[in-house]
């Protein structure tokens, strides 16, 4: 469980001002003392307002938000640091990055139903509660191949020039695409207990 938070055309800097709520259900396979598979589901919302931070006056004028909500399926890769794993390591913890691909589903312009590919990457820090146990803090981050995650029209208008009115603006950079990121706990309990992957 955690936060939140996308970047585009309305937000260009991550701000925990417009953060919202995250939760994602994974199953892992450890493969050794360093490399696991962890597959997962997870809803993230998403938001932000011109009024709070406007970027500059054609946001001011437009004074959009949205709120919107993203299913994400994903499949990672984690590395871990340190074999925290084996039963006699001097660790309880490990450093670890994690890498992989994923597929979001949301809403975009006019509430249509869209979808994206994710590559989701990152890393954080596990720490060994138990034997079963281990707690996790972890920084996410999720490039996007859309540029609809904050509802606006991805493209120009027809002249290919923004219109005169800037109350018209409601369109973002076609050339630009939205990230989301998240920031959270993670909880994982062993099913069943590690091997010693030792020489």
């Amino acid at each position: 469980m955690g936060t939140s938070v996308y970047s585009g055309d309305m937000i260009r800097k991550i701000d925990p001002g417009q953060a919202g709520l995250q939760g994602t259900l994974f199953g892992k396979k450890n493969f050794d003392n360093v490399w696991s598979l962890r597959v997962g589901v997870g809803v993230a919302e998403l938001r932000a307002n011109d009024a709070l931070k406007p970027i500059d006056p054609v946001a001011v004028a437009r004074d959009w938000e949205f709120n919107s909500r993203v299913t994400e399926f994903s499949a990672l890769m984690e590395f871990n640091f340190l074999d925290y794993v084996n039963n006699y390591s001097e660790f309880r913890y490990s450093p670890y990055a994690f890498f992989g691909l994923g597929y979001s589903l949301f809403k975009g312009v006019d509430d249509k139903n869209k979808s994206t590919l994710i590559i989701p990457f990152g890393g954080g820090v596990k720490y060994l509660l138990s034997d079963q146990l281990t707690l996790g803090l972890e920084l996410g981050f999720r490039p996007t191949t859309s540029d609809e995650l904050d509802k606006l029209v991805s493209t120009l208008p027809s002249t290919g020039t923004p219109p005169a009115d800037p109350k018209t603006a409601n369109f973002g950079n076609p050339h630009t695409k939205d990230w989301y990121y998240s920031l959270g706990l993670t909880l994982s309990y062993t099913l069943t207990k590690a091997r010693c992957y030792t020489d």
